[in-house]
Formats: structure tokens, sequence, C-alpha cells
């Protein structure tokens, strides 16, 4: 767009030179020649960076202070953030018909869902998918802003902190196809309850169009019980659905290989994304393809090559020859279950060891949802070492300090495995970083 037009787009006010610009960022350490800057106010004033922003290359900015910043075209607006909005629902109207959007939403298993996804949609097209876990008002927006201009389909998530979330972030992205990954508890103490929860990530079938196409988890009633507020064709995954695995099974580094069936026909897949909770992730994705027109053999091979964004079960080698099981980007009662059951699933007899953090935002469940996870692991042989939190029982370890100190003590070697999970406030990152000797990747 060029300046003007985002002035037109958002209701603002152009001052200085109109500049074209290409791609939009709120951080000012991505700036990319050309592109425009947007400062939002949160913990800190984003407009306290545009002059660096501009220093790195932004051709314009957007603005809501008082004053002018002095350098590089401004665009003058009443609030950055519902500008950006705006921006995001325009970037949409240029894509058009050109390009189909998949919407992604769920409880669990959005992000490796997308990238997935945009493994399979990149087998017979150009793909462009939102960057790590941008799925709220800031992140889809800019997916879209940053879409290039030749393609084929754009990929975002959607998350929701309360009911209303995924209507606004539909009434930007406009899907065509909407995936609903599955529905459990999580983020309770925001919702109040599961079903408000399955209420609010219903509310993306309710904004598809009548020629797009709902794709949902045959197996978790709660989401099934969703699929009625589509006005356009449903299509299920899962062990109940129409697009399945059968003889699901794991190799030595957890990577599942099984049978896809559907009714396009069947094909063998290996996914390098570790787990066997991967595969319903793996259905979803498989579904969106065959029904964006992906063969079911170029399907498979993008379920193969697809990698997973950071922290999400990565296996990894401990710096004394022991397995470390990276999952460390966030928690909840499933997904902590789901990673349990691939650590017990790895082969050899050696120790499993469960380094976990707090589940965050479960409310008035949280401390019984840590008990069940605790029950779990015991039943399943696995030792837990809680970090930062009393929620798992009179276990907990101070800080990541106490956690390494605790595991040196246990001296795991050849054979041992460490499972490190927890909600993002965790910050269990750093411990991967002290078991293995390399830097998490970002």
């Amino acid at each position: 767009m060029w300046a003007s037009e985002v002035a037109a787009a958002v209701g603002g006010e152009l001052v200085g030179e109109d500049v074209l610009l290409d791609g939009a960022v709120q951080d000012s350490r991505r700036v990319v020649s050309g592109c425009l800057f947007v400062p939002l106010v949160a913990e800190r004033d984003g407009h306290n960076f545009v002059n660096e922003a501009v220093a790195g290359g932004a051709s314009a900015t957007l603005w809501h202070r008082d004053g002018l910043p002095g350098c590089g075209s401004v665009v003058r607006v009443s609030n950055t953030l519902v500008a950006l909005g705006h921006l995001g629902a325009a970037a949409r109207r240029s894509i058009g018909a050109a390009a189909r959007v998949v919407g992604i939403t769920g409880s669990v298993g959005k992000t490796s869902t997308k990238d997935l996804l945009a493994a399979v949609l990149a087998r017979a097209g150009n793909v462009h998918a939102s960057d790590r876990s941008f799925n709220n008002e800031i992140g889809v927006p800019l997916t879209l802003l940053n879409a290039p201009a030749d393609v084929d389909h754009v990929v975002v998530e959607m998350g929701a902190r309360r009911i209303g979330d995924i209507a606004a972030l539909v009434t930007v992205a406009r899907p065509d196809v909407g995936v609903l990954t599955t529905v459990v508890p999580a983020h309770t103490e925001a919702f109040g309850s599961l079903e408000a929860a399955a209420t609010t990530k219903g509310e993306l079938l309710d904004g598809l169009p009548a020629g797009g196409c709902a794709v949902v988890n045959a197996d978790v009633p709660e989401a099934l019980a969703q699929a009625k507020r589509a006005r356009c064709s449903l299509l299920t995954f899962g062990v109940d659905g129409e697009v399945r695995a059968r003889d699901v099974r794991l190799d030595e580094i957890l990577r599942p290989t099984f049978r896809l069936e559907s009714p396009w026909g069947r094909a063998e897949v290996t996914l390098e994304a570790r787990g066997s909770h991967m595969v319903s992730n793996a259905l979803a994705a498989a579904a969106v393809g065959l029904v964006e027109g992906v063969r079911i053999d170029d399907v498979a091979v993008g379920l193969a090559d697809a990698r997973l964004s950071p922290w999400r079960m990565e296996v990894l080698e401990g710096s004394s020859g022991f397995t470390v099981v990276n999952d460390a980007y966030n928690a909840n009662p499933a997904s902590m279950r789901a990673a349990l059951a691939a650590l017990a699933a790895l082969p050899g007899s050696g120790r499993r060891i469960a380094v976990l953090g707090v589940m965050a935002e479960l409310g008035d469940g949280g401390p019984e949802a840590h008990r069940e996870v605790l029950f779990h692991a015991e039943e399943a042989g696995i030792e837990v070492l809680a970090v930062g939190t009393d929620l798992y029982g009179p276990i907990g370890l101070d800080g990541i300090d106490a956690a390494m100190a605790a595991l040196v003590d246990r001296s795991p070697g050849p054979g041992d495995a460490v499972l490190v999970k927890g909600s993002r406030v965790a910050g269990l990152e750093a411990l991967v970083e002290g078991l293995t000797g390399k830097p998490a990747r970002a």
C-alpha cells in the first residue's frame, strides 16, 4: 500500500511524503526496509522506538501521540491498535479472490497444525502463515499485511481469551476454511467454563462463507457440537472422522508413522513432528489440504517435510548423552498428559524425569488439574520435579537453578530422558539451554 492508502483505510491523516510500503511490523527489532512501523502501547510504549524503527529502514509509522516524531512519513490515527485491525481487514480485501484464507482455532494444537498445514499447502502453491503464535488482534492483521502479492493461501491462527475474540478476528481475516482442533480445559480462568470456551471457538465457524468448509475434530464432543453453526460443508478428522489415521506407531525418537485414510484415498505418512498426539494435528492439516485440492501423495510429502515452531516436542541430546524433550512453549492438562505419554513411550529402560512448570490460567480447577498430572506421571513411572510452583504437591523447586542442581544430583546419562514443560510464564527454555549446552532457538 501507499502511505496515502493506509491513511484512507484507517481514517487517518498522512503527514509527510506519500511512500510505497511493503509489510508491517510492531517490533522495532524486526524492521525491514520499506515497511510500516506500528507502535503499540503495552508494557512499553512503541512510540518511544519510532526513531529507531525509521533508522532501521521503516518508511512510515502510525502515530497516536500528541505532536509528531520528526522523522519519516507519519499516519496520524486515534488509536494504533484499532488502526492495525483496519489495516489487516484492508489487506484481506486486497487479497480478495486471488488467495484463500484458512483460520485455525482450538484449545491446543493451533500452532502445530498451522506449521503442518503450511507445509502441505506449499506442495500446491505459495503459502504465507502466521509467524510463531501470532494469533490475536495484533498477530492476525500483521499476518495478512505481510502476505506476498502472489500468495495462494494464507494460514492464520486465532486465539481467544474471552467470548467474542474469535468473532472479532474473523471479521478481519474472513477465512474461507475454518479448523477447530479441539476443545479441552485451557484458559478456563478467563472463560469460566469449558462450554464458554467451546462457544468462543465456534465463532470461527459462524463466520465461514457458504462456499467454504469447516474442518472439525470428530473425537471431541465439545468441538463437534459446534459444527452445526457452520453454513458451509463440513469435513471431520480423527479416529471417528472422515480423515483418519490407522496403524499409528512411533519410532525411537517419537516420530509417528501411520496410514492416512480419507475420501480422497490413502497414503503412508511419517511425521518429523514428535509424539502420537501430533497425529490429530496432522489429520487436521491433511483434511484442509485435501479440501483445497492438494493430491493425497503430496499431502503425505508435506506432512513429512513440516517442521514445528520452537519448543514444541523437540527431541535433543543432553550434555551427558541423555534425551531431552523440549516442550517448554506452553502447557495445559491435555498437552501435559500427551507430553508425559510421549516421554513414557521413548524406548529403553532408563529413568524418566519430567521437569514441570505451572499450568497457568486454569482458575479454580488449577490445583486439581496439577494433582491429576502428577498422578498420571506417577502411574507411568515418571519422576516429577516441579519448578516455581507447589501445585503439584510438596515437591516444588524454587527456580531454574534449583531444577538444574536437582538434575545434576540425579546424573542422567545415556538411556535416561528428561521432559521439560510448562506454561510460558515458567520460562523453562532456560533449563533446556543448561541441559543441552545450546541456546534454545526462538
